[in-house]
């Protein structure tokens, strides 16, 4: 897998790494971002996305005018 360097304030990687538990901000943003996106995959899996609404909701019919 490739990695990338990010930079981030010496604050929020501080804050990170006791949310996260871990003694590495390296550690810390990739323990954080992996449960962000096992998030959001969890919560698609749960309500579906934009697709979805469309092909469980039927189409209503346009009022006629006049």
């Amino acid at each position: 897998m490739a990695r990338i360097t990010v930079s981030l304030d010496s604050d929020l990687a501080i804050e990170v790494m006791l949310l996260a538990g871990t003694s590495s901000p390296q550690d810390a943003v990739e323990l954080i971002v992996r449960d962000y996106l096992a998030r959001g995959h969890r919560t698609e899996a749960r309500t579906g996305d934009a697709a979805d609404a469309r092909r469980v909701a039927p189409d209503r019919p346009t009022a006629q005018e006049g």
